[in-house]
């Protein structure tokens, strides 16, 4: 066991007459690796770019929650009134006629 180990240690494993086995497991073990780290770095950039659009997904519903509240304060009435003064339209107090035309 020890002069096994002491042999891996030398490289005498990939030396000897019969390493071309050796060799063979060592690349593909190699590849393998190779192919791991490279799925690890895919997997990482596709969380980053996840996370990016959801950022991305957060500010567009903050924009659109923030012009709908704009909008309906717009749309209020008291608002209405306020803007049309400062046009110079002014509203009358009492409600409008309605109109019967009978034939």
């Amino acid at each position: 066991m020890k002069d096994k180990l002491y042999d891996i240690l030398k490289g005498r494993l990939l030396l000897s007459d019969d390493s071309a086995k050796n060799w063979v497991m060592l690349l593909f073990l190699s590849l393998l690796a190779l192919i791991m780290i490279a799925s690890s770095h895919s997997a990482e950039r596709k969380i980053h770019e996840i996370a990016k659009k959801n950022n991305e997904v957060k500010e567009y519903r903050t924009r659109f929650v923030d012009g709908r509240s704009r909008l309906m304060k717009l749309k209020m009435e008291s608002q209405i009134k306020k803007r049309l003064k400062e046009i110079g339209v002014d509203l009358k107090k009492e409600p409008p006629i309605k109109l019967v035309v009978k034939e």
